[in-house]
C-alpha cells in the first residue's frame, strides 16, 4: 500500500501593515503590567500610560517603550483628557501631521483595538455610521436582530470601545447629522426593532479632518460641538522633522523587506527635508530667499515616501551597497514636487535654479536633479 505524503507545512502569510496592538503587542503588555494609575471603565491603560505609550518612555523594568509621535506632549494629553469625558476627540490638521497615526495608537492604547474603522468619502450613506441589513435574512424573516449588520459605531457602543472616523468632512453633512443623536445622548435607535442601542462606558469616537482639502463638508456647529478639537501641527523644526522621517522610515523598512536604515542616510533625508520646509513655507530656511509653493502638501508622510522609495531604488537597482544616493533621491523628489506640471513643474525648476544651483555641499544633488 502506498504511503501518504503529508503536505508540506507552509509559513504564514507575511502581513503587509499589522494594527497597532499587534505590531506594539510587547510594548502595550508591558505597560499594563507597570501601570499603577487609574484605569477609566472600559480602558486597558490609564491616561498617562496612554500618553507615555504615544511619546515613549523607558519603564521601571527596562522595557523601552518607542515613540510614536513626535511633538508637543501638552497637545497629547489634551487629546487623552478629551476621551476621558464624555466629548468626542477631533483632530485635525494638514495631510500628513499624523492624525490617522495618532487615531489609530490610540485606540490600540485604550481599546485594545483599532479595528472598529470608518472611512469618510463623498458618497457615505447613513449605514455606514448606524446599520445595515442581510438582505436575504431581511427578505425571509423580516426585520430582526439577525438579519441586522451592525456599523462600527453601534459594534464600538455595544462592546465600551474606541471607533476611528477618518475625514470627517468628507462626509456628506446630512450623514454626518446622524451622528449629533450618538454624540450627545450616547444612544443609536433602531426604528425598525422598536429598540435602542445604549453606549457601554468605554465607547468614544475618534475623528480625523483634513483643513486643507478643497471640496470638503463643513462641521455643523451642532456637530461641531459635540467634539472637543485638537490641532496637530507640522514639526516645528528641521531638525524634529528628520527625526520623525528617519524613524518612521526605519521602522517600515522590515514590513518593505528593505535592510536597516545605515547612518549616511542622515544627510540625504536633511536635504529632502529641507527642500520639502522651504517649498512649504516659501522661504529658504535661513529667511534670505522668497520661493515659490507648488500646489502640492509636501506634508512629513510624503517625506517619508519619498525616502522609502529612493530606498527601494538604491537596493534593488542600485550599486549592491544600499546607500542612498544623490541620483536615488533625485528620482523620487521630482515625482513628489510636481503633480501639477503646468503649475508646478515652473515652480520646481525655478527652486532648483535659485536654490539648490548655488547651495553650497549641494552639488551633487543639483546634478542628479538637473
Amino acid at each position: 500500500m502506498a504511503k501518504k505524503i503529508k503536505p508540506a507545512a507552509t509559513a504564514p502569510p507575511a502581513i503587509l501593515r499589522p494594527h497597532a496592538e499587534d505590531a506594539y503587542a510587547a510594548e502595550l503588555k508591558a505597560l499594563a503590567a507597570n501601570d499603577k494609575g487609574i484605569r477609566p471603565t472600559g480602558w486597558n491603560l490609564s491616561p498617562r500610560a496612554v500618553v507615555n505609550y504615544l511619546l515613549g518612555e523607558t519603564l521601571a523594568d527596562g522595557t523601552v517603550i518607542t515613540p510614536k509621535y513626535f511633538g508637543n506632549r501638552r497637545l497629547i494629553e489634551v487629546a487623552v483628557a478629551s476621551l476621558v469625558t464624555d466629548r468626542a476627540l477631533l483632530l485635525v490638521g494638514v495631510p500628513g501631521t499624523a492624525k490617522t497615526w495618532v487615531s489609530e495608537h490610540l485606540a490600540a492604547a485604550i481599546s485594545g483595538d483599532s479595528k472598529l474603522l470608518v472611512q469618510g468619502t463623498a458618497g457615505m450613506s447613513e449605514d455606514a455610521l448606524r446599520y445595515g441589513w442581510n438582505y436575504a435574512r431581511l427578505l425571509a424573516e423580516g426585520p430582526s436582530e439577525a438579519a441586522m449588520v451592525p456599523s462600527p459605531v453601534m459594534s464600538g457602543m455595544q462592546a465600551g470601545k474606541l471607533v476611528r472616523l477618518e475625514e470627517l468632512t468628507r462626509i456628506p453633512s446630512d450623514v454626518q447629522d446622524a451622528l449629533i443623536t450618538i454624540l450627545s445622548e450616547k444612544i443609536l435607535p433602531v426604528p425598525e426593532l422598536n429598540k435602542e442601542v445604549q453606549a457601554v462606558r468605554g465607547f468614544n469616537i475618534i475623528a480625523t479632518a483634513n483643513d486643507r482639502d478643497k471640496g470638503v463638508n463643513e462641521l455643523s456647529s451642532a456637530l461641531r460641538r459635540r467634539f472637543n478639537t485638537v490641532v496637530l501641527p507640522l514639526p516645528a523644526t528641521l531638525e524634529e522633522e528628520v527625526r520623525i522621517v528617519t524613524d518612521r522610515s526605519s521602522a517600515a523598512a522590515a514590513g518593505m523587506e528593505l535592510p536597516p536604515v545605515k547612518k549616511d542616510v542622515a544627510a540625504e533625508i536633511t536635504r529632502l527635508v529641507t527642500i520639502f520646509r522651504e517649498l512649504r513655507n516659501g522661504r529658504t530656511e535661513d529667511g534670505r530667499t522668497q520661493v515659490k509653493s507648488p500646489s502640492s502638501t509636501l506634508s512629513t508622510a510624503e517625506a517619508i515616501s519619498v525616502v522609502n522609495q529612493s530606498r527601494a531604488l538604491s537596493h534593488h537597482f542600485g550599486s549592491g551597497d544600499d546607500a542612498l544616493r544623490p541620483e536615488h533621491l533625485a528620482a523620487s523628489l521630482t515625482g513628489a514636487i510636481v503633480k501639477d506640471r503646468g503649475q508646478d513643474e515652473p515652480v520646481w525648476r525655478e527652486y532648483l535654479e535659485v536654490v539648490v544651483r548655488n547651495r553650497k555641499g549641494w552639488e551633487d544633488l543639483w546634478e542628479a536633479l538637473k
